[in-house]
């Protein structure tokens, strides 16, 4: 018996998963509300009549020992019990996490009460319930309502019986719950469904029924079929629609939906009728709009987790099989090539003729119309492909094209719909004849306007897989297929559209800001450490705060040669605090300083360039101060008697630069990651080092940044160390300067807007070793630092970017 990992039964794994974590979390930090939901229910549950609480026990254990013993011999009689041993397999686990939650999570009281005799307190977890869940979701109670009857009643009898009898609370119960059936899911995925194919003779009795008149089945692969037929009637294709289907891609599908506006909707989690008349209507719909595909003759279910589709068999192939992918090779002057009449295409099998254009030069012209024309039907109805790929349109024997699989197509499609198959057409054809004849026919049989319309959709991630695989060989293909468009039609616009609902740095970022959110609830409370602040050294760390704008003014036109407002230039580093909270690290302060460098007519190479040298100072000053200052640190701690050293800084600095050795040995050695250097190093060679040239010629404006970038730092370590005085605490300088550099250099690298939450947790923790402080005093002393520096400067940072968007600057 073959088996199937569902993804389906790893998402009902991770959500079950979060759900147990919440519940987990609202005992540990909303324990008044679950002791007062415990003590709600207990009183509401003394008011029911209830047999004595023996009684009721026993039976409720009785039951739960008959249910899952009785479903177990129904299967076993009814169905050969293959599933049997998943569930056991479901409930050990269940009844082991039980335990060891138990362990794990004893000292959260909100779970438990006192036991009825006063004997100790109760399990976090109502143990008994988990295991017998766990069983029968394993197992599989799909269709089964009495059994499901049966259960539902069993587990909730048993849970106010717990509840009766003291020996359970509410959450006690939902974790119980909640951890039978993630577990029976967890164990469905781990080990796989077990899943049957059809034999041939159940097919054909199924087919027989639906009036085709089957003579052979013959199996062409993972759920595909060749039926022949009595009386010369056509062949059939046959595809199967079982678990193996829906479960193929799945997860790559949900991926792409979430991160794709255009996505096709994933079929797997759907119930198995709804894809089998999606895909059945979208075949009638294609054949009624008159375009040559597989037209389904025949729709038969044969179970609850397994159907079929007959189509009418093409004798066909795709031009995958058919033609040499040769993008870079038009293959034949502007005039048609030969007509297709001298041979023929096979349909897959052994008796296939030879075909009628050579696979080297790819198809001819009158085949890439045909192809167009196809669509052209498809659109004309609004029918939507949405799958288009070398393997999806076939070629026959007398050269006509048929565009198939269908099944993730839509009617009724919007215009973006639409717009994205004469994109994926394109593709497809070019990589077969090339960009200028793919083109050519397209704009000879669509017109200009759809093509260029679909310009801007000329994009990897808006193609099915498999033409984006075969993109993928022709990395050039993509821009010359755009440059022939554009050459035919100038006025195209060539702007990509933005296709991306969700990218994969989005993702990180919100998981990185949930985990912030975290770290923040474990912080002092704001209000508590100002007002308990001294209040001449918060002044002078605000004062420091605020004098750090325009020294970064000043470093920032240093490395600009061009001569540039001072108050325009400050506006723009204020705002800079406004746009970093909402960009990762320093992401929203490069935007914003090259788009105010553009806006002042500097052009974008140039001001580019600025922004590079600008970037690449502070980067080697950052780590020179961080050097210096680790060894001050060091030494210090040494002439101290050594003890309590928190930086040994030699050996980390013997250790940084044996990594740094190795690293560039590695990229030495290695062609790939040799080309890769040289790839990220290009811009430095070919924009930043020019631009510094150029400031080399202006000594007195180069120093001015040189020291605006070092002022700047130091302006940022008096404001902390100011922040640790305002907290009565006396640290030495070297060692908040450490803190700062460190903290800040993690703060950049994070995807969270301005480091938030990695600086919360580094930076206090640094301080705490480096300057000996205790964890609550280098707690407030961050907090008061970053209130002062990132939380306060929005504001006005909001109103020097809402004036520079005034005056047009950025």
């Amino acid at each position: 018996m073959d088996r199937v990992r569902h993804p389906a039964a790893l998402i009902r794994t991770a959500v079950g998963t979060c759900w147990i974590l919440l519940v987990l979390l609202l005992a540990g930090y909303a324990r008044s509300s679950a002791l007062g939901l415990d003590s709600d229910v207990a009183r509401g549950v003394e008011l029911m009549p209830w047999p004595p609480a023996k009684l009721t026990a026993a039976l409720c254990g009785a039951a739960l020992l008959t249910v899952p013993l009785g479903f177990a011999v129904d299967r076993v009689l009814r169905e050969g019990g293959r599933r049997i041993a998943d569930g056991v397999l479901a409930a050990v686990l269940a009844y082991g996490l039980s335990l060891g939650l138990d362990l794990l999570a004893g000292s959260l009281t909100a779970l438990t009460h006192p036991l009825p005799a006063g004997l100790g307190r109760t399990d976090p977890v109502y143990g008994h319930l988990a295991p017998v869940l766990a069983f029968m979701t394993a197992v599989g109670t799909d269709g089964r309502r009495r059994w499901r009857t049966a259960l539902a009643v069993t587990l909730g009898l048993s849970a106010l019986s717990g509840l009766v009898t003291g020996y359970a609370t509410p959450l006690s119960l939902v974790l119980a719950l909640l951890l039978g059936w993630t577990t029976a899911h967890a164990a469905r995925y781990a080990v796989g469904e077990p899943v049957g194919s059809p034999t041939e003779e159940q097919i054909a009795t199924a087919l027989a029924g639906t009036g085709v008149r089957p003579a052979a089945v013959l199996a062409l692969g993972p759920s595909r079929y060749l039926v022949t037929q009595r009386d010369g009637r056509p062949e059939l294709d046959v595809h199967l629609l079982d678990r193996y289907a829906q479960a193929s891609g799945l997860l790559g599908h949900l991926w792409l939906a979430l991160r794709l506006r255009t996505a096709p909707r994933p079929l797997g989690l759907g119930p198995l009728r709804a894809g089998l008349e999606h895909q059945t209507l979208l075949g009638h719909a294609a054949s009624a709009a008159g375009a040559r595909t597989r037209t389904p003759v025949a729709v038969v279910e044969l179970g609850p987790d397994c159907a079929l589709v007959a189509y009418r068999r093409i004798d066909a192939r795709p031009f995958a099989e058919l033609f040499d992918e040769a993008p870079g090779q038009d293959g034949a002057p502007d005039g048609d090539h030969g007509g297709s009449q001298g041979g023929g295409h096979g349909g897959g099998t052994a008796h296939a003729t030879e075909p009628a254009t050579d696979p080297a030069t790819g198809p001819t012209d009158a085949e890439l119309r045909d192809a167009w024309q196809q669509l052209a039907l498809l659109q004309r109805r609004r029918i939507a492909h949405r799958s288009l790929s070398p393997s999806t349109v076939l070629l026959d024997a007398e050269g006509q094209v048929h565009l198939v699989g269908l099944a993730r197509g839509e009617i009724a499609a919007s215009d973006l719909l639409l717009r994205l198959d004469v994109a994926g057409l394109l593709v497809v054809l070019a990589l077969h004849a090339g960009p200028r004849r793919a083109v050519r026919a397209a704009i000879e049989v669509l017109g200009p306007g759809p093509v260029g319309a679909a310009l801007p959709l000329l994009q990897p991630i808006a193609l099915a897989r498999r033409t984006r695989d075969a993109l993928a060989r022709h990395k050039e293909l993509a821009a010359d297929l755009r440059a022939e468009v554009q050459r035919r039609m100038p006025q195209a616009t060539a702007v990509p559209v933005r296709l991306e609902r969700l990218r994969p740095r989005t993702l990180l970022t919100i998981v990185a800001c949930v985990a912030v959110g975290y770290v923040l609830l474990r912080l002092p409370n704001p209000v508590a450490v100002v007002s308990g602040a001294d209040p001449l050294w918060l002044a002078g760390a605000a004062l420091w705060a605020a004098v750090s704008y325009p020294v970064a003014s000043f470093a920032f036109s240093g490395f600009v040669p061009e001569k540039l407002s001072f108050r325009s230039t400050l506006a723009v580093q204020t705002a800079g605090s406004f746009v970093k909270v909402v960009a990762p690290g320093g992401v929203g302060g490069l935007a914003l300083n090259t788009r105010y460098l553009q806006c002042a007519g500097i052009p974008t190479a140039q001001a580019m360039s600025s922004i590079g040298v600008s970037q690449l100072f502070g980067l080697l000053l950052h780590m020179l101060q961080l050097a210096v200052f680790s060894a001050l640190v060091g030494a210090d701690a040494a002439a101290a008697g050594g003890e309590g050293s928190a930086l040994p800084s030699g050996w980390v600095l013997w250790l940084a630069g044996a990594v740094t050795a190795v690293v560039a040995v590695s990229v030495a050695a290695v062609p790939s990651l040799r080309r890769r250097a040289q790839t990220l190093l290009r811009p430095l060679r070919a924009e930043v080092l020019p631009r510094l040239l150029d400031l080399a010629q202006r000594p007195g404006r180069l120093a001015t940044g040189v020291a605006g970038q070092l002022l700047v730092s130091m302006c940022f370590v008096v404001c902390l160390y100011c922040c640790t005085r305002a907290v009565g605490q006396h640290p030495d300088f070297d060692a908040v300067a450490v803190t700062f550099l460190a903290g800040n250099a993690a703060g950049n690298v994070l995807p969270t807007p301005g480091g938030l939450g990695g600086v919360e947790v580094l930076m206090p923790n640094l301080l705490a070793v480096t300057g000996h402080l205790d964890d609550p005093s280098a707690q407030a002393s961050v907090l008061l630092f970053r209130l002062l520096t990132f939380i306060l400067p929005v504001l006005p940072g909001w109103a020097a970017f809402a004036w520079l968007k005034r005056r047009g600057q950025i």
